[in-house]
């Protein structure tokens, strides 16, 4: 069932900021250069309104045929209205969010939960990684699997090569990053980690992965674009005592906050931290600022939000075990959301913009997807 409702007696978006005005420009990061946040997803900062870049004005669109939790979601490359997401019941479902909302495929294959799938840059194919320990490659025209890569662990996050599609990367449980020939399924190139590789991300020019692992660390990975052969480079290793998984690694190539490109990692445990990225020092990682939210049952992952408002801060949006989902601007030591959004009925464990970041779209444990749209700005 799929339901286009933008002003859906579901939908009670509820909007609050802190105390200190956004625009007051007074940067956190113009003082220090790092710090560290506990705060409850609960937490309701007191204060006049909603930072304005990142108010809603209701549910654009709900898809709800899933029946079980949705591991991973995703928009298109450059795509304002192709949404994607995967399952823990194997299954991959694409849809159109442009009106009226359509599902397009629901693709069937994968025996076990999906952990991750990329787009090609060009959408026409989408490559999965799931527990089964396969990598299935769609194409998107037919609804069809045109390829199967058989590993002997499960297989736990994948990407594209950003500039030669023809490169497959994908992280597993065996340690490992496999580098795969697209066009023939063979392996090209390997690398070995000290512990599962659970998510990754490439940077825009395709030369370096940042990849992160069960214990808690980051690591930073040459490519050769040509050959696909990979070397480590770095390794960031978290102080805290205890490890938990990295759920998200996403690189974005600017933040006027760093003045250069910037990483986000969160981890099972509720972390989530903020990297400078040196890329004339083959991505040395280092930490400008961090967050800890409330520890997590399950893997929830974040993403950066829009660079509308770079100017005004740094913002991340997450879901939460309450089922809400949460903007957090994190530059501030205190009072660090400016807005929520409720319409979820069970933990969220996915969130993701599109291009035209018009639209977010949220998911949950029980399989239901809430397209959210956003209020309009100057």
């Amino acid at each position: 069932m799929l339901t286009s409702s933008p002003l859906s007696h579901l939908s009670e978006v509820e909007s609050w900021s802190s105390s200190k005005d956004l625009r007051s420009g007074a940067l956190a990061s113009n003082h220090r250069t790092s710090f560290s946040s506990s705060i409850s997803d609960s937490d309701r900062p007191r204060g006049q309104g909603v930072e304005p870049a990142y108010s809603f004005v209701g549910m654009h669109c709900i898809f709800d045929q899933c029946k079980s939790a949705v591991t991973v979601l995703k928009f298109g490359h450059m795509s304002s209205d192709l949404l994607a997401y995967g399952a823990s019941d194997g299954t991959l479902t694409v849809c159109n969010v442009s009106d009226p909302p359509t599902v397009i495929n629901q693709l069937q294959g994968h025996s076990k939960d999906v952990t991750d799938f990329d787009f090609s840059s060009n959408n026409q194919y989408i490559a999965s990684s799931s527990a089964d320990k396969t990598v299935r490659v769609w194409e998107l025209s037919k609804g069809l699997c045109i390829r199967v890569i058989y590993g002997v662990s499960p297989q736990l996050c994948i990407r594209f090569h950003p500039v030669n599609n023809n490169f497959l990367s994908v992280g597993n449980a065996n340690k490992e990053i496999t580098v795969f020939n697209f066009s023939t399924g063979r392996v090209i190139a390997k690398s070995i980690f000290d512990s599962e590789v659970t998510s990754m991300d490439h940077d825009h020019t395709g030369h370096l992965i940042f990849c992160g692992d069960a214990q808690g660390c980051i690591y930073s990975v040459t490519m050769d674009s040509r050959t696909g052969a990979l070397s480590r480079s770095h390794r960031y290793r978290s102080s805290s005592k205890q490890k938990f998984p990295i759920t998200t690694v996403q690189y974005r190539s600017f933040s006027l906050l760093a003045g250069g490109p910037v990483l986000l990692t969160c981890t099972k445990d509720g972390s989530l931290s903020f990297f400078s990225v040196a890329l004339e020092v083959q991505g040395y990682l280092t930490l400008r600022c961090s967050l800890k939210l409330t520890p997590r049952i399950h893997s929830i992952r974040a993403s950066f939000c829009p660079l509308l408002s770079l100017n005004k801060g740094e913002y991340i949006v997450a879901g939460s075990e309450d089922s809400n989902v949460y903007f957090y601007d994190l530059t501030r030591p205190k009072h660090t959301c400016v807005n929520k959004l409720q319409g979820h009925r069970f933990p969220v464990l996915v969130v993701a913009w599109n291009h035209g970041e018009n639209f977010l779209a949220s998911a949950d444990l029980y399989g239901v997807v809430i397209v959210w749209k956003r209020a309009k700005t100057s």
